[in-house]
């Protein structure tokens, strides 16, 4: 089963549009009745298809900048293949890291609404900014516009990354349940619709004229057609997606006056986790040296060593050049990360990955049972979540190291079209909108009629260990390559699988795992957690990348593969032990892993 919203319905949550899930049961389900809403129950409200039309073409213009990032910094400006993953996973933690930001700006100022709308407006102008950098003839300043466009199609793609699912959310009342999951699969199939096109047909774009002209597919030919009447190269390249993000912005507007806009709720919420957790330190008894102990432990592994670490990596990442200060802090957290799992490890092997109730009653005076549970709820999914960390530094270099890695090899012809590095991405949405439904309706219950009961943890463990692998198949292909053979781009078809598969099993049901654990009141916290699981993987990439030098080409080496392998499989090992002490908090749950 993949993850499920607090409607019931199912979907994909990776890379893709994300939600603060908390909202759900009262946008869905709460009292308000909208004055556009649809009175016939086996139809869609109207202004569905404006929301689905714009998730489906900004994600076309996200996907279609970023497959092509990799090479356009390496060939184009001229960049070390090292500089080039820096700046790729920098970006890629903004974009993650920017949706705390647009969760606060509509559930306190501007509502879901204006936030789509005013931060499309960057979004648009950022694949601008990257559109025109063509226009200047130094790499500098065709830098300086690739810094400048990609910030603000972070702070755009982020900002409205909370928003999107759940404004549509607000259009259904509770009498249309069924009409929800009908609009959610609509709006997550347009989601890997579109990236799956824009992997495809981007990169043909940025294409150069020699490089269409070489192959006989009757679709080449076609692009080689395009590419001589001036409708090929990075500005176009750029240009469409940014095409695409104005198209979206339009199409949402189009829906304005059908649309059911809720305002903002002003009030500061005061029972999240970590008030609850201070509430209950503060008001420890002196004699109770063993709570505050545990407590202490509990802050480190829950905040403190995360956070340390993740301030560290970003200074790191943001140095041209690193000073021996600089590298003293990027071991630093490199520690502060080996640290947490080694807290996390006696944590489960003394069986104290929760802390005593005793503890959380401390809290009593300030808040109430319920909220108090709440948070109880949330601390041992962090632990859960940390293991996500390395999956999310080793997936997204799919569109970073693995296209550099491709692009020294051989393209292939697959039904008349050339299939380059970029366009390999593209497998990925492809499996994607294969193995869910496989593995949902086949080889899950499969297995559970030959007695092995698929649970959450059991499922992330598989996907974790196959993730490290993918990195092995990688490696291997990489020593091939730097050994002197040739190979054939199609050889990093059975890393893509296994890749894909590995991101079915961890991301689609790590919240589904946490959302079953925490209690509704915490969604939001635990989709804010998740959200910065991946930016903190991505950190990891570029710490990495620059205490290995930072100037070179060794993020593409088979040395740096089998070290993230090694990474990942040791995260992996650790993960299965500590999952199979993990207690499920629903008894109707397995026990084990």
């Amino acid at each position: 089963m993949r993850p499920r919203n607090g409607f019931g319905s199912q979907r994909h949550w990776t890379r893709f549009e994300t939600v603060r899930p908390s909202s759900f049961p009262r946008l869905l389900f709460g009292t308000e009745t909208p004055k556009t809403m649809d009175p016939v129950n086996d139809r869609w409200p109207r202004q569905i298809k404006f929301i689905v039309g714009n998730e489906a073409a900004e994600r076309f213009s996200f996907y279609g900048m970023k497959s092509i990032l990799a090479l356009y910094i390496t060939t184009a400006l001229l960049q070390t293949k090292d500089r080039a993953t820096t700046i790729i996973h920098l970006f890629v933690f903004a974009v993650y890291f920017m949706p705390l930001f647009g969760a606060w700006l509509s559930d306190r100022i501007w509502g879901r609404y204006r936030t789509i709308l005013w931060i499309s407006l960057f979004y648009c102008a950022g694949h601008g900014v990257l559109a025109t950098s063509d226009l200047f003839t130094s790499v500098d300043a065709k830098l300086i516009c690739l810094y400048v466009g990609l910030s603000l199609i972070a702070f755009g793609s982020g900002g409205i990354k909370p928003c999107v699912s759940a404004f549509m959310g607000d259009q259904f009342e509770s009498t249309h349940s069924t009409l929800v999951r009908k609009a959610y699969a609509a709006f997550y199939f347009s989601i890997n619709f579109g990236s799956f096109f824009s992997y495809l047909v981007i990169p043909w774009v940025a294409a150069k004229p020699a490089e269409l002209a070489q192959d006989a597919g009757t679709l080449d030919r076609w692009l080689w057609q395009l590419k001589h009447a001036g409708f090929t190269g990075y500005s176009w390249a750029f240009g469409v997606p940014g095409i695409l993000m104005a198209l979206a912005t339009l199409i949402f507007w189009l829906g304005t006056k059908h649309y059911v806009r809720k305002p903002p709720a002003r009030e500061t919420r005061t029972a999240g986790f970590f008030m609850v957790f201070l509430a209950a330190f503060r008001n420890l008894s002196g004699g109770a040296s063993g709570l505050r102990l545990s407590a202490l432990a509990s802050a480190l592994t829950s905040a403190v060593l995360p956070l340390l670490a993740m301030v560290g990596m970003v200074f790191v990442a943001l140095q041209q050049h690193l000073s021996p200060v600089a590298k003293v802090i990027g071991w630093t957290a490199l520690g502060c990360i080996g640290l947490w799992y080694v807290l996390l490890l006696v944590a489960s092997v003394s069986k104290r990955s929760e802390l005593p109730d005793a503890f959380w009653q401390c809290a009593g005076r300030r808040f109430s049972a319920t909220e108090i549970n709440a948070a109880k709820s949330v601390s041992p999914i962090l632990g859960v979540f940390a293991f996500v960390v390395p999956f999310w530094a080793l997936f997204d270099q799919s569109n970073s190291t693995w296209v550099l890695q491709g692009a020294q090899m051989q393209p292939f012809q697959f039904v008349g079209l050339t299939i380059g590095a970029e366009q390999m991405q593209s497998l990925n949405p492809l499996l994607v909108m294969i193995l869910v439904p496989l593995l949902t309706w086949g080889a899950y219950p499969f297995c559970e009629k030959l007695g092995w009961r698929v649970s959450p943890l059991r499922r992330i463990s598989v996907g974790l260990l196959m993730t490290g692998f993918s990195f092995v198949m990688v490696a291997w292909l990489q020593q091939r390559l730097e050994t002197g053979h040739t190979l054939s781009l199609a050889w990093q078809c059975f890393p893509y699988v296994i890749l894909t598969a590995g991101e079915v099993l961890v991301s689609t049901t790590g919240l589904e795992f946490a959302y079953t654990q925490a209690a509704p009141s915490m969604k939001s916290t635990i989709m804010s957690f998740w959200l910065l699981t991946i930016a903190m993987g991505n950190l990891l990439v570029t710490t990495i990348t620059q205490l290995g030098g930072g100037h070179g080409d060794a993020s593409v080496s088979s040395g740096r593969f089998y070290l993230y392998a090694g990474m990942m499989m040791a995260a992996g090992v650790l993960f299965v032990f500590i999952a199979a002490r993990y207690h499920y908090r629903d008894e109707a749950t397995p026990s084990g892993s």
